[in-house]
């Protein structure tokens, strides 16, 4: 629909001119003076596309479960593992090493991360129930529990806000006087 192109100005003249909309006031104005047009892309834009991405879907097929756990800050200055992993890759490979072999270096140094950062909340727990203090939170915790955490307000007050329990209740009325009509109308 050829009606549909264009801007608010040339919408507004093609519907002043087929009669379809009475003259705005600020036609005249916007006129004389129209908005800023800016070009449009000719073909689709393409996608960026950097040298570590490769290895960075490489990573995301061997570690599939990194894609939950491992939280993607926007915010946040440091680098996600997968961006370490690619970063690494190509590190080494411009050393000389080989493809395969930078992969299995990276994986390998991503596991030690992983494992020394249990390891280090392990001791951390340690410590606080030698203290005999409560242990503190992870500082390495999961996506999926740091959403979670977030969301575990919202289902406790499902359970025991009044306010909550009102709005259920009537809901319940409701579906039972819908049900009562609907057994008396079989009935008949």
């Amino acid at each position: 629909m050829s009606f549909t192109k264009g801007d608010l100005l040339t919408k507004t003249r093609k519907l002043v001119n087929g009669l379809a909309k009475a003259k705005p006031v600020w036609l005249k104005a916007m006129e004389k003076s129209p908005p800023a047009v800016f070009p449009r892309a000719e073909k689709k834009v393409e996608r960026i596309c950097l040298p570590e991405d490769v290895y960075i879907n490489k990573f995301y097929k061997k570690h599939p479960e990194s894609l939950h756990e491992d939280p993607i800050k926007i915010c946040d200055f440091d680098p996600t593992p997968s961006r370490i992993f690619g970063s690494r890759v190509l590190e080494l490979k411009e050393q000389g090493v080989a493809e395969q072999e930078a992969i299995e270096v990276a994986d390998a140094e991503y596991r030690l991360q992983k494992k020394a950062k249990k390891k280090a909340y392990k001791r951390l727990k340690e410590i606080a129930r030698l203290r005999g203090t409560k242990p503190p939170q992870n500082p390495y915790p999961s996506a999926i529990k740091e959403i979670q955490a977030e969301e575990k307000k919202y289902v406790h007050d499902r359970f025991f806000n009044p306010r909550i329990l009102e709005i259920v209740d009537k809901l319940k009325e409701q579906q039972a006087a819908e049900m009562q009509d609907r057994g008396r109308a079989a009935g008949m």
